[in-house]
């Protein structure tokens, strides 16, 4: 496994150091006084913005300065123009905060099984705080393929950065995946000694360049909703907008669901979720006639509900 956690300290001075090397001075309100042999602003300059004596931000930068308080990391975080998910991640590995208590492992509740199954036009699939995914439904299925939730598509980040379908299907791509590196380094931060977090993020920064490259830029976020553009070999490209549920059980399980954003994607879905229930002869909207399936406008269309979605017991 690839080494991935060093001490807090180090972790703090190699999370500072890549935010000051991406700043050029005059994005910060600074002159450019020439060349300069390094990227970014100098510890000087960001000492100097953030009122603190630079002979103690180099030692923190260094990994030798005691934990700062709450007030010196806000005015770092502005200094450094840190968003909101970055200031809270230079919280979390600047203070020492103790990690969050682990989720237990949980079984996918029959409410959030009849839940999915509710939802026969719209993707849903259940995952876990490890990103491995516990449950989907049949659309998910229609979506992103039969064999979702297993090999690499066990996991969504395994998926997105080893499975070259879901590469092509994400029009958006880069996006997307760095999205979802900064899902993973805040997900780490709260959870630093998680065995499966680990092991994923190992193997992508050993097999997946733009993983290691988006990693070692300590890149960081958390997005609980947005759009994606994907393209279908069947149906084509369609938008849909994703949203991410929470469970609060303490299992650590977020649903998360995809909605189409206009007609078209919504046409779309219908006739993933037609073409699907040929091919396999089950459920799902079989009973939808072709015209109201590929052009929802049509009055008339009804959706039955699709098979129970497929189950996983999360990694222990």
């Amino acid at each position: 496994m690839v080494h991935i956690r060093t001490g807090r300290n180090e972790e703090l001075a190699q999370f500072l150091r890549a935010m000051r090397e991406r700043l050029r001075p005059d994005e910060v309100g600074l002159a450019d006084q020439g060349r300069r042999r390094t990227p970014g602003l100098r510890r000087q300059e960001v000492a100097q913005l953030a009122a603190v004596s630079v002979e103690w931000y180099i030692r923190l930068e260094q990994g030798r300065a005691s934990a700062p308080g709450a007030a010196v990391l806000d005015g770092l975080a502005r200094a450094l123009r840190l968003s909101p998910a970055e200031r809270r991640h230079l919280h979390v590995i600047a203070r020492g905060e103790a990690p969050v208590p682990r989720p237990e492992c949980l079984p996918v509740s029959e409410s959030l099984r009849v839940l999915m199954d509710g939802m026969p036009l719209l993707p849903a699939y259940l995952v876990d705080f490890r990103f491995d995914v516990l449950a989907h439904n049949s659309a998910a299925a229609a979506l992103f393929g039969e064999d979702f939730g297993s090999g690499v598509a066990d996991n969504t980040a395994r998926m997105l950065f080893l499975s070259p379908r879901m590469r092509e299907m994400q029009l958006d791509w880069a996006r997307v995946a760095r999205e979802t590196v900064g899902n993973l380094r805040a997900t780490l931060a709260r959870h630093p000694d998680e065995p499966r977090l680990l092991e994923v993020i190992g193997e992508l920064r050993s097999t997946a360049t733009e993983f290691a490259l988006w990693w070692d830029d300590h890149t960081v976020g958390q997005r609980a909703h947005g759009t994606k553009r994907i393209s279908h070999p069947a149906v084509g490209e369609l938008t849909v907008h994703y949203d991410t549920l929470a469970t609060l059980d303490g299992a650590g399980q977020s649903l998360i669901v995809l909605t189409p954003a206009d007609t078209a994607a919504e046409a779309c879905l219908r006739a993933l979720m037609v073409d699907r229930a040929g091919t396999l002869g089950g459920p799902g909207l079989h009973a939808l006639p072709a015209a109201q399936a590929r052009h929802p406008e049509v009055p008339g269309g009804s959706a039955q509900p699709g098979p129970a979605p497929r189950r996983r017991p999360g990694r222990r």
